[in-house]
């Protein structure tokens, strides 16, 4: 077994990733199109005034909500218990914005309520971040060891798999958390009559096709890792046959 053998670009990663490229692309412009779709449809309140007024029935006072930059930049943050919104999300009154900021609302109201899939994401959160890096650094050490002859070589090999494992498990817990603050969204505009019938529709219409995009991204992390732990294999299984 070559060092070369490790390193050259194997066109095989594209063709196993290809169903999720193609995926995300397609919840992408399906994200895009109801972005625009449900922008045109009011709502009696705009995404931030939707988000206070579902976290103050909560009982969630303390959690506040700020103004952020960038486009879909909307997200919660459990440490310092803050819901932040895009401009368009905070300042917009359609179905498209206090969807999207009722859908960060959940994430709180799951933090609040001990949602245990939400904590589990949480705290693989440095896995998803730092797996990836580690991954990569581990395959170059582990291919040149294994070049060499070397027995430590293999774990090493297995040791920066596992820790690409972190982002797929990431992934696969994200799924429930997102899906369920999803549903969370639309329960309670309407439960609230922040949205009327067509809002709901187009509220609905928006966040299914934003769960695309998590799918998408599993599937993606799920296949990498298949394609280099049958990578890894094929190596390892070729060294010892030389």
């Amino acid at each position: 077994m070559t060092l070369a053998f490790f390193f050259y670009f194997d066109p095989w990663i594209l063709i196993v990733t290809s169903p999720a490229v193609i995926l995300m692309l397609w919840a992408q412009n399906r994200v895009h199109s109801a972005y625009r779709s449900g922008s045109q449809i009011d709502a009696h309140l705009s995404g931030a005034a939707a988000a206070r007024h579902i976290l103050d029935r909560a009982g969630l006072h303390d959690v506040d909500i700020e103004e952020s930059r960038g486009f879909l930049s909307d997200h919660y943050d459990p440490r310092q218990r803050v819901l932040r919104l895009s401009h368009d999300v905070y300042h917009s009154r359609s179905a498209t914005a206090v969807g999207i900021a009722a859908h960060e609302a959940g994430h709180a109201l799951q933090h609040a309520h001990g949602y245990a899939p939400l904590a589990i994401r949480n705290a693989a959160v440095p896995a998803a971040q730092f797996g990836p890096g580690l991954f990569f650094a581990l395959f170059i050490v582990g291919a040149i060891l294994a070049s060499m002859g070397k027995a430590l070589g293999a774990p090493i090999l297995f040791a920066g798999l596992a820790c690409y494992g972190g982002l797929v498990f990431f992934q696969v817990v994200n799924l429930p958390v997102e899906f369920n603050a999803s549903t969370r969204a639309k329960s309670l505009l309407s439960e609230y009559q922040i949205v009327d019938g067509q809002g709901a529709a187009a509220v609905k219409q928006v966040l299914d096709a934003a769960a695309w995009t998590y799918v998408a991204a599993t599937l993606q992390s799920l296949l990498t890792f298949l394609y280099y732990a049958f990578r890894i294999l094929t190596m390892l299984s070729s060294g010892n046959d030389d």
